[in-house]
């Protein structure tokens, strides 16, 4: 396996430990906290950092539905870090208690290309 996939996955993964912590401490907590965001922003960089590195060994963006929904993800990974932000600076205690649902629905979406990488790389 080449380096630049091994580091790539590696990443990857990080990414679904640090989501999976940020959300589901969450869902669990009721109301979003200021340390969920490290866990959210982490899994965005790792998750950024290992696609780019997946789209530089694939010779860029193929359109299948792995890279379609990859990308989705770490977009809608993107505004909900962004939101989840904003929701904790003004603190909205409305939106600070209701936030899991759009953090769960995230975590969600982005397992589609979790999931459609790891199971297209056992072929």
């Amino acid at each position: 396996m080449a380096r630049e996939l091994v580091v790539a996955t590696i990443l990857i993964s990080l990414a679904l430990v640090f989501y999976s912590i940020g959300v589901w401490s969450e869902r669990l907590a009721g109301r979003l906290k200021r340390w969920h965001l490290v866990f959210f922003w982490g899994g965005l960089v790792f998750d950024t950092t290992g696609t780019g590195i997946m789209f530089e060994i694939a010779e860029g963006i193929r359109p299948d539905i792995h890279s379609v929904t990859g990308i989705i993800a770490i977009l809608l990974m993107l505004i909900h870090a962004i939101w989840a932000t904003l929701v904790l600076v003004r603190r909205d205690e409305k939106a600070i208690t209701n936030f899991h649902h759009f953090s769960v629905f995230v975590w969600g979406v982005w397992l589609v290309p979790y999931f459609t990488g790891f199971f297209a790389s056992m072929r």
